[in-house]
C-alpha cells in the first residue's frame, strides 16, 4: 500500500476503525473526511514489499519484461526502473519525491535519475533473478508494477538503497534547514541515500543519525536474505494499514487520533511514543456506544463517494463515470435556475462544481486520465476563472496532478497519479446481472431477439412444439404485446410457441427446447 499525505495548514484528525476482517482509515480536514483508505486482512496490499522474483519474459519491443513474485499476476518492469541508479540533483530544488511508493506528502516519484534509455534485452534475462519492490498494486487486468530502485520508509527518513545523494522534502521551504538536515546526513559513510521527510523539519540531529543507522541496517538485513533461497518469495512487508496510517499523517497539524479497537490502540500509542514520546497523549481510544464512522460523519460520505451522481448544494449536480484507465465527469445545472444573466448562472454552477469534482477526485482517489464537461461557457475569463479554482482546489491534493488544457467548450482534460486502486473498485465489484455495462435490455429487446432466434432454429430443424424459458417478466409482455406474432410463426412452420417464465432466470438468458 501507498504512503499518505495530506494539506499542511488545516487541522486535520485521523480515524481509526478497525474489526477482524478490515481496517478502514480516514483523514479528516477541518472536520470533513478528504480520504478513505480500506485494507482487508485477507487482501492486503503489496506496494513497498520486496520480493526476491525470477525473470519470465523479457519484451524488446515493449522495453519491458515480465517478472514472477509469486503473485496471481505475473508483474512487470519497465526499462526505466530495472536501470542502475545515479543521485538525481532535481531533488534539491523540490522535485517529487516519495517513501516506498508514489504519492506521498513529500511528492510524486522517488529521487531518482536513471541512466540514458537502454534496451531491457541488455539488462534483463529470461531467467534471471532479481530484487524488486513494489511500487504500483495490481490494477484492474494488469499486474503489479516494479522497481529495482527500492526504498523503505522511516518517520522522518526514507532510505534509497542505491543511490548516495541526499534529497529533501519540498515542503521544507527554510533554506539554512534544509542546508542543515543535508549536513547531517551528509556526512555518514554507509552507501545510501535518503529523502528527508517533511516531519523531519526541526528534528535533531541525534535523532534523524539514529533513525538513518536503523533503516540501514533494515536494508543490509533485507539484502542479506534476498541473496539466497527459493524464488519468487517475499523478503520484506511494510507496516499494517493503522501503523503506516499513523507514521505518515501523524504530524504537528493532526490535532487527535482516534481508535475504536483497544489493542490497536495500545500499539499505536507505543509505536508513536518511540519516535515521539509524549505525542501518544494524542491517541485517544473512542468508547461512544455509535460507529466511529458514523460518529465523525465518514460512513455517510463513503455512501456518496459510491453514487453515481453527486448534487450541488445549488440544485445542480456532476455524474461521474469510471473506466479502468479513464473516468468522465459530467456538469449538469439540474434544478438551478440562477438569479441573472445565464452566462453568470453558468459559470456560478461550474465554480461550485469543481470544488465538489476535486473533493470526489480525492475522496474515491480516482487516478489516471480524467476527462471534466463543464456546461459551456461564452465568455474566455469566465472559462479562465474556472480553471484557475481548479488549480487552486487540486493543490491540496497530495497525489500529482495535472491539467493538460481546458478547451473553448469548457472540456478540461487532466491526468492525476494512480498508485492504488479506487475506493468504487475496493468497496465494489461489477454488478453480475449487468456485467459491469449499468445498464440491461429491455424486455421488448429481449422478447424481439428470441422470436427471431425461434424462426431461425425452425427454419433449420421442424418442431412440433417450441419451448422457451426466460425471465418472467419477457415472458408476460411476450403474452401481452405478441401474441399475433407468435401465432403467425405457428401458422407458417406447422409449431406451437409455449413461452416458459423461470423464476432466477437473467432477463437477457433464455433456452430453446423443441420437442
Amino acid at each position: 500500500m501507498p504512503a499518505f499525505g495530506y494539506a499542511a495548514g488545516m487541522p486535520g484528525s485521523l480515524i481509526i476503525n478497525s474489526n477482524p476482517t478490515e481496517v478502514r482509515v480516514a483523514f479528516l480536514e477541518g472536520g470533513v473526511p478528504v480520504e478513505v483508505y480500506v485494507e482487508r486482512i485477507a487482501e492486503q496490499g503489496v506496494v513497498g514489499n520486496i520480493y526476491r522474483g525470477r525473470v519470465v519474459r523479457v519484451l524488446p519491443g515493449m522495453q519491458a519484461a515480465f517478472v514472477d513474485i509469486g503473485l496471481d499476476r505475473t508483474a512487470f518492469l519497465y526499462v526505466n526502473d530495472a536501470l542502475p541508479t545515479v543521485p538525481s540533483q532535481a531533488d534539491d530544488n523540490g522535485g517529487d519525491l516519495a517513501s516506498n511508493s508514489t504519492g506521498n506528502e513529500d511528492g510524486g516519484q522517488r529521487g531518482f535519475r536513471t541512466a540514458p534509455l537502454a534496451n531491457i534485452a541488455d539488462i534483463l534475462k529470461q531467467g534471471q533473478e532479481i530484487l524488486v519492490q513494489v511500487q504500483k498494486e495490481p490494477l484492474g487486468t494488469k499486474g503489479a508494477r516494479l522497481t529495482r530502485h527500492v526504498t523503505i520508509p522511516g518517520r522522518n527518513l526514507v532510505v534509497m538503497a542505491f543511490s548516495d545523494h541526499i534529497g529533501v522534502s519540498r515542503r521544507i521551504e527554510d533554506p539554512k534547514e534544509r542546508e542543515r538536515l543535508k549536513q547531517v546526513l551528509g556526512g555518514r559513510n554507509d552507501d545510501v541515500g535518503f529523502i528527508v521527510r517533511t516531519a523531519a523539519e526541526g528534528e535533531s540531529a541525534d535523532g534523524l543519525l539514529r533513525e538513518a543507522r536503523f533503516l540501514t541496517q533494515m536494508w543490509k538485513g533485507i539484502l542479506a536474505r534476498g541473496e539466497s533461497g527459493p524464488t519468487p518469495r517475499l523478503i520484506f512487508t511494510d507496516l499494517d494499514l493503522a501503523l503506516r496510517a499513523t507514521r505518515d499523517l501523524f504530524t504537528d497539524d493532526v490535532d487527535e487520533v482516534f481508535v475504536d479497537n483497544a489493542a490497536d490502540h495500545a500499539r499505536i500509542c507505543e509505536f508513536v511514543a518511540s519516535f515521539e514520546p509524549g505525542g501518544e497523549s494524542r491517541i485517544k481510544l473512542y468508547n461512544d456506544s455509535g460507529p466511529i464512522f458514523d460518529h465523525f460523519g465518514v460512513e455517510v460520505e463513503i455512501e456518496r463517494a459510491l453514487e453515481r451522481r453527486v448534487w450541488l448544494k445549488s440544485g445542480g449536480y456532476i455524474v461521474i463515470d469510471q473506466a479502468e484507465a479513464l473516468t468522465v465527469v459530467d456538469v449538469n445545472s439540474g434544478r438551478f435556475v440562477g438569479k441573472s444573466s445565464l452566462e453568470d448562472t453558468i459559470t456560478q454552477i461550474n465554480l461550485e462544481a469543481v470544488k465538489e469534482i476535486v473533493y470526489q477526485v480525492r475522496l474515491r482517489n480516482i487516478g489516471g486520465i480524467i476527462i471534466i464537461d463543464f456546461i459551456d461557457m461564452a465568455a474566455a475569463n469566465n472559462r479562465e476563472k474556472v480553471l484557475e479554482a481548479m488549480q487552486e482546489a487540486l493543490k491540496r491534493d497530495k497525489a500529482k496532478t495535472t491539467i493538460v488544457r481546458m478547451s473553448e467548450i469548457g472540456l478540461v482534460e487532466m491526468t492525476r497519479k494512480r498508485v492504488r486502486e479506487s475506493l468504487g473498485h475496493v468497496l465494489t465489484h461489477a454488478c453480475p446481472y449487468c456485467k459491469g455495462r449499468g445498464f440491461i435490455k429491455t424486455e421488448q429487446t429481449v422478447a424481439n431477439e428470441i422470436l427471431r432466434a425461434i424462426v431461425r432454429t425452425l427454419t433449420r430443424t421442424h418442431a412440433l412444439t417450441v419451448l422457451v424459458n426466460m425471465e418472467p417478466s419477457v415472458a408476460d409482455y411476450l403474452y401481452d404485446a405478441q401474441t399475433e406474432e407468435i401465432e403467425r410463426i405457428e401458422a407458417r412452420h406447422g409449431t406451437r410457441v409455449i413461452p416458459v417464465a423461470r423464476e432466477g432466470f437473467h432477463r437477457e438468458h433464455y433456452e430453446i427446447v423443441r420437442t
